[in-house]
């Protein structure tokens, strides 16, 4: 790089729903941060406003849409064709690469887009900037993996991988899940992963710990549980149930509770959980945006084991009681039932 001239970062992180995509990628960003970098990040969260982004890092909001099964999405807000919703984000995909002139272009999750919408960028850059680097970052686990093959064969990933992008990042250990065997990627393809282990997030000070329990209301040496559900869509009975175990308790529990609901629960779901917790005194959020403390001040999260959630749980070495969906999102990020946990010592199985 040029003295005085800057490096442009142009990430993608198309965001149906939840809260994944978005956590990933700023944590993704941060981990990049540094003197005459720029980072620009296209965004579908309709939440994105509501995080702090650090200096030099911006994003571009595209029309967010909504996942209704693998193949068919709606608009979130604006209520017009999914198709002209569709050709709208891949123009500002597009004009926000041309005048951005990337030198690395980080693309999340989804190999081409949501419904190829980023296929005509990659094209553009491997056309007419070549020596930009493309970056496919993926979760170690997709999907299951027979969905992912079927799903890869019919669009042709496997071919676009290869062709358009220079290098494969995947956010897990191999030894864990190994994506190379499960999605049968060739060895021409294999060449361009690399292994990250899972995305190390920021640990709080001891100051900003004590700061997160002095505003709780925290006293020595009282427990704290914190409860969250991720973005919240599915949330409410792991909410339900938390809330009725403490109103079965004749005295007040001898520990403290912060629920964290997710900005994504449906209202009057979400109303029903914070009219309960009131009469409980117990401090709840719909939205926090930044996890990595409050889970440092707590002695044990509650959780539905989002991979940023569990990030950000193994990166503090709190105890944590992950409850697994038990009906999964049309996507699933959990592992099969012949998969077995790694031996860390960290995680143990309850049945």
């Amino acid at each position: 790089m040029a003295r005085n001239s800057t490096y442009n970062i142009l990430m993608y992180s198309h965001d149906t729903y939840g809260l994944g995509h978005i956590r990933r990628t700023m944590a993704i960003a941060s981990h990049l941060m540094g003197p005459r970098i720029n980072i620009l990040i296209l965004t579908g969260s309709p939440i994105a406003g509501r995080f702090s982004f650090g200096e030099r890092i911006d994003f571009v909001r595209i029309p967010g849409m909504i996942k209704k099964t693998n193949d068919e999405y709606l608009p979130m807000s604006i209520k017009i064709n999914p198709r002209h919703a569709l050709d709208i984000r891949k123009n500002i995909i597009t004009a926000t690469a041309k005048t951005f002139q990337p030198h690395l272009f980080i693309v999340d999750k989804e190999p081409l887009g949501l419904k190829k919408e980023v296929l005509p960028t990659l094209q553009w850059l491997r056309r007419c900037r070549p020596d930009t680097r493309t970056i496919l970052g993926l979760r170690d686990i997709m999907d299951d993996a027979e969905t992912v093959k079927k799903d890869w064969h019919e669009k042709k990933v496997y071919e676009h991988l290869e062709k358009l992008y220079s290098e494969i990042w995947i956010y897990g250990i191999q030894d864990f899940y190994d994506p190379i065997d499960e999605y049968e990627i060739s060895d021409a393809i294999s060449r361009k992963i690399h292994f990250t282990g899972y995305i190390p997030r920021k640990i709080p000070g001891k100051d900003a710990v004590n700061k997160i329990k002095k505003e709780l209301g925290l006293k020595s040496p009282e427990k704290l549980v914190v409860v969250t559900t991720g973005g919240g869509g599915d949330g409410y009975r792991v909410m339900d149930t938390y809330l009725a175990t403490l109103e079965s308790f004749s005295n007040q529990p001898p520990f403290k509770s912060v629920l964290i609901t997710g900005p994504f629960m449906p209202k009057e779901e979400r109303r029903d959980v914070f009219k309960r917790a009131r009469r409980l005194g117990v401090r709840t959020y719909h939205f926090y945006r930044q996890m990595e403390k409050i889970f440092s001040a707590a002695d044990i999260v509650v959780s539905m084991g989002g991979y940023n959630t569990l990030c950000e749980i193994l990166g503090q070495g709190t105890i944590s009681l992950v409850i697994p969906r038990e009906t999964p999102p049309p996507r699933t990020n959990y592992p099969g039932p012949g998969l077995s946990p790694p031996k860390s010592g960290r995680l143990h199985f309850l049945e």
